[in-house]
């Protein structure tokens, strides 16, 4: 089993981390310093706790002045690059709120993202004071460095995963859109999967206005489509009839069913929590033009409560000639993960077509041992 993330932060880094602060700032006390972050509470902190607890605990042993010690973190950052040092931004966050540090945090949140990613200590900053922050945003996206160009638009996703929801722009997202067009044709793909997800965001609370701004964008660029479609994959997801129009799926209702057979089943029927099984589905196409088609399962995950939510999986995307018979295998684990459980019981799984159940079957889970079928 994969170590858990949290693990990157253990005392070999902090040793290592320590040493290079003590090169660099000779007061700097390495015992204490990972005496203080590994206290009694540090094996049950996931991995944000942990950054913070580092970074908090760094103000300890840093001069007392917030330059002085911003300064010696500026000066090993060439050499304390990558994912855990996001703790470097963090002790931005933690320290330099303050009016009066407003401009050397940003010249340090700047310097930093180019190692690591300044995403999540820059939100802080945007809910203190919007116009200032989306103000050095705008700026930020004239960047020469791609890093400093992901940042304007990574800090200001409304909906950034493990970051602080930016609830103004979940409410009114105007103050983002200067800067999505500002690097909607930008070179890094990068910076470009960043808008993308920025739009995604944006369209599960404003799908009017992305379908809006995709129309408006769509054939201007070639990297610009890439991020429409890529921005518009939950709109595409829920089958919203102007975004599938839009990306040239074909229309299918209860009249003019897209598919004239299909099916799909498990095998086994029933298994239990953290085996797998084959799914197997098959469909055959109206006849007619090519048609381009989006093929995916969903299923209806039993929740601890005895409710459903449903998840889907693609399967297939592709333009097809009509009268096409489509058919395949899927192996699915039904493991738990960080972001899933399983519960016991009856798990519906649906086929769908362009957004339109066609065919389901039903999965039998269980806790233990399951009868094979």
């Amino acid at each position: 089993m994969a170590e858990p993330l949290k693990a990157v932060y253990n005392e070999p880094f902090l040793q290592h981390f320590a040493s290079v602060l003590h090169n660099e700032y000779t007061p700097f006390n390495q015992a204490a310093f990972i005496n203080e972050v590994m206290d009694d509470a540090w094996e049950g902190l996931e991995l944000k706790a942990r950054m913070r607890k580092i970074s908090t605990a760094l103000g300890n042993y840093l001069p007392d002045a917030y330059g002085d010690a911003l300064d010696v973190l500026l000066r090993i950052s060439e050499d304390c690059k990558g994912f855990p040092y996001l703790l470097l931004p963090d002790f931005v966050e933690v320290y330099g709120q303050a009016d009066e540090h407003w401009e050397l945090s940003i010249n340090a949140l700047e310097q930093f993202t180019q190692g690591s990613s300044a995403e999540f200590a820059v939100r802080p900053f945007i809910l203190r004071d919007p116009e200032r922050m989306m103000a050095q945003m705008e700026k930020w996206s004239h960047h020469s460095n791609e890093h400093v160009r992901r940042l304007a638009s990574e800090g200001c996703r409304p909906r950034l995963p493990w970051g602080v929801a930016l609830i103004p722009f979940k409410q009114d997202p105007a103050p983002i859109l200067p800067i999505l067009e500002r690097l909607k044709e930008d070179d890094s793909l990068y910076v470009r999967k960043s808008v993308a997800n920025n739009l995604n965001d944006i369209a599960k609370d404003h799908p009017d206005a992305v379908l809006a701004l995709a129309r408006r964008w769509q054939g201007g660029h070639p990297h610009t489509d890439w991020i429409i479609r890529h921005g518009c994959r939950t709109l595409i997801r829920q089958a919203v009839p102007e975004i599938m129009e839009l990306f040239g799926y074909a229309v299918s209702s209860d009249s003019d069913a897209l598919a004239d057979h299909a099916a799909i089943s498990t095998d086994p029927t029933s298994i239990a929590i953290g085996e797998s099984c084959s799914l197997n589905y098959e469909l055959r196409l109206r006849e007619g033009d090519p048609v381009r088609i989006r093929i995916e399962y969903g299923i209806e995950f039993v929740k601890a409560g005895g409710k459903t939510s449903r998840k889907l999986f693609l399967l297939s995307d592709k333009t097809v000639a009509g009268g096409t018979v489509l058919s395949g295998q899927r192996t699915h684990r039904w493991a738990d993960l960080t972001t899933r459980r399983h519960y016991p019981g009856e798990h519906r799984i649906a086929l769908l077509v362009n957004g339109r159940e066609v065919a389901d079957c039903v999965m039998q889970l269980a806790q233990g041992n399951a009868p094979q079928s």
